[in-house]
């Protein structure tokens, strides 16, 4: 499976110019925990970088920092890590743990934004996968039990 075939393709987007406030208003009026911030260039929507709920509350309110003097772009990471669309899940994985991130815009070839993988994601497919395998445990045992009885 590819990061494509999972991501989720509603992705709440923002510009650079949003004031945190307005970031934080909209996060909350999305039930999101992020908005991954777009440039649009040549007719697309491409990722330059990803603000969380927790970068609004340790960037601006911890620091007592008055959240409409600031904009999204003022707070956002200097580096934002992608995937292509057509990157495997492990890969993936394998990617967002090296850089540390819990959330990666999926991008395709021309780098526009086409969806969002989350740990959250990834996490539900591989209990998914775990329940499979130890049903497929479970059953294998019963099988001997009823051909040995």
């Amino acid at each position: 499976m590819s990061a494509g075939e999972l991501c989720n393709r509603r992705v709440a987007i923002a510009e650079k110019m949003l004031s945190v406030a307005d970031a934080a208003r909209l996060m909350r009026r999305l039930h999101v925990g992020d908005l991954v911030v777009i440039e649009e260039r040549d007719g697309r929507r491409q990722p330059v970088g990803i603000v969380t709920d927790r970068d609004i509350v340790v960037e601006v309110v911890a620091a007592g920092v008055n959240p409409e003097a600031l904009t999204i772009g003022d707070i956002m990471g200097p580096e934002l890590a992608t995937v292509r669309e057509n990157e495997e899940l492990f890969e993936t994985l394998r990617y967002m743990r090296d850089k540390g991130v819990r959330r990666m815009p999926v991008v395709d070839q021309a780098g526009g934004l086409v969806g969002i993988l989350t740990l959250d994601d990834l996490l539900g497919l591989l209990a998914e996968e775990m329940t499979g395998l130890a049903r497929l445990v479970s059953h294998e045992r019963q099988r001997e039990a009823d051909v040995r009885s």
